[in-house]
């Protein structure tokens, strides 16, 4: 079983801005394996989580049960949400993949790793917290500007992204939901050779 874990903050204020893109890859993800009346995310007060769930049937290979997850906390208390979710199901944190903004990657580009710092990100930071450890999967999505000192990061972050960003916005999403599908249906590592950024 795999946790999925889009990170954001819940509410309409929130939305469109560039610290839930966590939530809007999770959501596209769903649409494109689910014809869209069926993409019904389920509020469960227990897990402090709107979640719902799947099965991968990759081309070669087992059944994979997945739980895609929105936490109903605010960024800063995500791990809240991952800790009763996994503790629950008996997860390893392996088996947690979290779906998140990154300031240090430029605008439209992504990387997939495992484990290390949360690189100053709040909610990353909550898991690894809550979890005890940092060895959990990360599809971090980049929001950063080149060449461009921010003055005000928690505005940058909270901000929606500006009209000439939108296509990157688009294809970033679409990027993340295919990298999610290539690591279940390929493994990590090739999913990791096919979508992470070059540096």
């Amino acid at each position: 079983m795999k946790l999925i874990v889009g990170l954001g903050n819940p509410g309409e204020k929130y939305q469109n801005t560039r610290h839930n893109l966590g939530f809007m890859v999770a959501e596209r993800f769903l649409k494109d394996f689910e014809p869209v009346r069926q993409t019904v995310w389920t509020n469960e007060p227990k897990f402090k989580s709107k979640i719902t769930k799947i099965e991968w049937q990759p081309k070669s290979g087992s059944l994979e049960k997945i739980i895609l997850v929105k936490p109903k906390t605010y960024m800063n208390e995500s791990g809240l949400s991952v800790q009763l979710l996994t503790t629950y199901y008996k997860l390893l944190t392996t088996n947690v993949w979290v779906i998140h903004d990154d300031l240090d990657i430029p605008l439209g580009m992504m990387k997939i790793r495992f484990g290390g710092s949360a690189g100053g990100h709040k909610g990353v930071e909550s898991i690894i917290q809550t979890l005890g450890t940092d060895q959990f999967w990360r599809f971090r999505l980049g929001i950063g500007e080149q060449n461009k000192k921010l003055r005000n990061v928690d505005k940058f972050v909270l901000g929606t992204f500006e009209e000439g960003e939108k296509g990157k916005e688009r294809g970033l999403i679409k990027k993340g939901s295919k990298a999610i599908q290539a690591a279940l249906e390929e493994g990590l590592e090739s999913a990791m050779n096919k979508f992470n950024t070059k540096s």
